[in-house]
């Protein structure tokens, strides 16, 4: 049954109480709003609060000197306890194109009907190389500087831009034996060679972003670390590093959107892209229009993507 409730029930129900006011005649409410405008007005903000995206990337242009110096330490200190040192930065993208060489091209054919395809390959395999290992370091951005996370206070993003930037230096630093490779191999300097800057700039933004969206999910889920390695492979059996994209797709055995997706793999782009710039036999030909348009809404699509999608998580890494 439903109770009604009369007039004097309500009358005789309790009152809420005031608010209590303190020793100093303030009620906590009062407290809380005087403190907050002390605050204010004395420029003190909450510890760790996420500034606002226009402050935050002038927080971060501050530190460019000390992600540089990140970079460039990180860089040196990678093989320091190798006995060849930082040659290894260059053997080890050689002795996979090796490998992939005797594999891919030797093994099951696929250098078949590819011109000069030792240069073909190394370019492939540097290029990926830049990439995949952007990916991998932004794995460890955060999980990896807990201590330097946890004790200074300065913009998180420069972490993963310091380790994309210290693959571009390891890249720049092998691209010096790429280039004696291609000599070797009669591919000679030319004109064409300058369209590399701006690929590599592209892919540079492009690698920039996605190590900041993968450092934002392995912050939160540390497993991603482990599962990347296998996203890796399979994205670069399906990028061209080995066999030719356009040679696939130009055959017709694929459905149409299966070649467009082949064709629009930003990682496959950007390797044509420094294919085109440094080898005669993709000079020759012409670069499909849809190439540099692709290359730059990559960049800029993940690019700028991959740092909003980091800078909203500022206040979380480090935490719990």
């Amino acid at each position: 049954m439903s109770q009604t409730i009369t007039p004097a029930a309500q009358q005789a129900a309790p009152a809420p109480a005031p608010a209590t006011p303190g020793p100093d005649g303030n009620t906590g409410q009062d407290r809380e709003t005087g403190l907050s405008a002390l605050a204010a007005r004395h420029g003190l903000t909450v510890s760790g609060a996420r500034p606002g995206l226009l402050e935050y990337v002038r927080r971060l242009w501050s530190r460019r000197h000390f992600i540089t110096a990140f970079a460039t330490a990180r860089l040196t200190a990678q093989y320091s306890q190798a006995k060849l040192g930082q040659i290894w930065q260059i053997m080890t993208p050689l002795l996979n194109a090796t490998v992939y060489y005797f594999i891919f091209g030797v093994l099951l054919r696929t250098k078949d009907g590819v011109p000069d395809f030792v240069p073909f390959l190394v370019t492939g395999v540097f290029i990926w190389t830049f990439t995949s290992s952007s990916v991998t370091a932004g794995t460890r951005a955060i999980s990896g500087n807990l201590g330097l996370v946890r004790a200074l206070h300065f913009p998180r993003a420069a972490l993963p831009i310091a380790l994309a930037l210290q693959q571009l230096q390891q890249l720049l630093f092998s691209m010096g034996a790429l280039a004696v490779i291609l000599v070797c191999f009669g591919q000679y300097p030319g004109v064409s060679w300058l369209l590399a800057v701006p690929a590599l700039t592209l892919q540079a933004l492009f690698s920039t972003g996605l190590s900041m969206i993968v450092a934002r999910l392995a912050a939160k889920t540390p497993d991603i670390a482990q599962l990347t390695p296998f996203i890796l492979r399979t994205w670069m059996y399906m990028s061209g590093v080995m066999w030719s994209v356009d040679k696939v797709v130009s055959g017709d055995r694929l459905p149409r959107f299966v070649a467009v997706a082949l064709e629009c793999n930003p990682a496959a782009v950007y390797i044509d892209l420094m294919r085109f710039a440094l080898i005669d036999s993709f000079t020759a030909d012409r670069l499909p229009p849809h190439v540099w348009a692709v290359a730059l809404g990559w960049a800029v699509l993940v690019g700028a993507g991959g740092f909003l999608f980091f800078w909203k998580a500022e206040e979380e890494y480090g935490r719990g």
